[in-house]
């Protein structure tokens, strides 16, 4: 389902819709109160959602049309994305699953094909996982194809049948001195999830994390951690010092590193090109803070698209350092953890409800 104002929106996505074989467009309204009305009828998986509509705007629209159909893919795509990042972050923790940019200028111009394929592919991605789990629910086979666009595996057999790769690995009994994290698509809501429940953790050690985003989003995602965790939580700063108590996040845009200080551990930013498409990217962290805390690194991989990180935890596992991921039942997408199980590096595979627990129990900090 399309849901915008804008009647040239609405036909070009419709049409573009049309035009691929696996994707149907079942409806195209006008505003929130349209969607909100015509949801339980058209029953769609995903629903593109623009923000800024009169009547009954997006995201007002958007936990009513949740309510409605539990477990539906809400896409916002919205020119306000880039401008207001503060109003697209309140989309994801309300629920929408992610974001594109929508091109503030025609539909017939070079930008707008890029917004085509990125919302196709993601259209794909997202609402392939959906269907997977309802085909199959915890634990089950998949009987679907990995969507085009992610990488993720499929779904686990029962654990008896995994193949010996998939099957965590034993973690290195060694006390973490830094936890380092990474996330995608579905990462907001994640973290805000995980650093609600490690506040014992994040006073014992730092906490780096890298969140697939673009510049001008990191900034708000900081604030929503800060509340979440009850502890200081900003966009990391070229050149200060890593101390315990503190979340330091990388800035949309940059990638995040460590670095051996005179005085100790400090943050580097880099603008190198986009790793794995991703800028910032979990491997550009996860490497630098090996050469860091050595076999002290715990990372957790969290919901995400494709394979980014991997590289980066198997410098981990070489080190002695240990590697958790979100489980796919509990993911948003399931590219970035399942391609770490998959490479054998994984040494927890849990649900997000589980994450935080076993958190505490790994730095010392016993149940939260």
């Amino acid at each position: 389902m399309v849901v915008d104002d804008s009647v040239v929106a609405r036909s070009m996505i419709m049409r573009w819709l049309e035009e691929e074989p696996d994707l149907l467009g079942v409806a195209a309204v006008r505003n929130g109160r349209e969607a909100i009305e015509q949801i339980e009828l058209w029953r769609p998986d995903v629903v593109i959602l623009d923000l800024a509509m009169p009547d009954i705007d997006g995201l007002t629209a958007l936990p009513r049309l949740l309510e409605k159909k539990p477990g539906l893919v809400v896409l916002v795509a919205s020119t306000h994305a880039r401008r207001n990042a503060a109003i697209s972050m309140r989309a994801l923790s309300c629920g929408a699953s992610d974001y594109i940019f929508k091109p503030e200028s025609r539909y017939d111009q070079p930008g707008a094909q890029s917004f085509r394929r990125e919302l196709i592919d993601k259209i794909r991605t997202l609402g392939g996982h959906r269907q997977r789990h309802a085909l199959t629910g915890r634990g089950g086979q998949s009987i679907l194809p990995a969507a085009r666009g992610d990488s993720a595996m499929p779904v686990f057999a029962p654990a008896a049948h995994q193949p010996a790769k998939s099957r965590p690995r034993v973690a290195v009994q060694v006390q973490p001195r830094v936890l380092v994290i990474g996330a995608s698509t579905g990462g907001p809501n994640a973290l805000n999830t995980v650093v609600s429940g490690i506040g014992a953790v994040i006073d014992k050690v730092p906490v780096l994390i890298a969140q697939h985003m673009p510049a001008g989003f990191t900034v708000y995602l900081a604030e929503h951690l800060a509340r979440a965790s009850g502890r200081p939580a900003h966009e990391a700063v070229h050149g200060e010092r890593i101390y315990p108590g503190t979340i330091y996040l990388a800035p949309g845009g940059s990638h995040l590193r460590a670095e051996n200080g005179v005085d100790g551990p400090t943050i580097a930013l880099g603008d190198e090109p986009a790793a794995n498409y991703c800028k910032p990217a979990l491997d550009f962290l996860f490497s630098s803070a090996v050469t860091v805390w050595n076999s002290g690194v715990l990372a957790l991989v969290l919901t995400g698209m494709g394979p980014d990180g991997v590289r980066g935890a198997e410098q981990i596992v070489a080190a002695g350092g240990s590697v958790i991921v979100q489980d796919e039942e509990s993911s948003v997408v399931w590219g970035m953890p399942g391609a770490v199980v998959n490479a054998g590096l994984a040494s927890s595979i849990l649900p997000l409800s589980d994450i935080a627990s076993q958190l505490m129990d790994a730095f010392g900090e016993g149940r939260p």
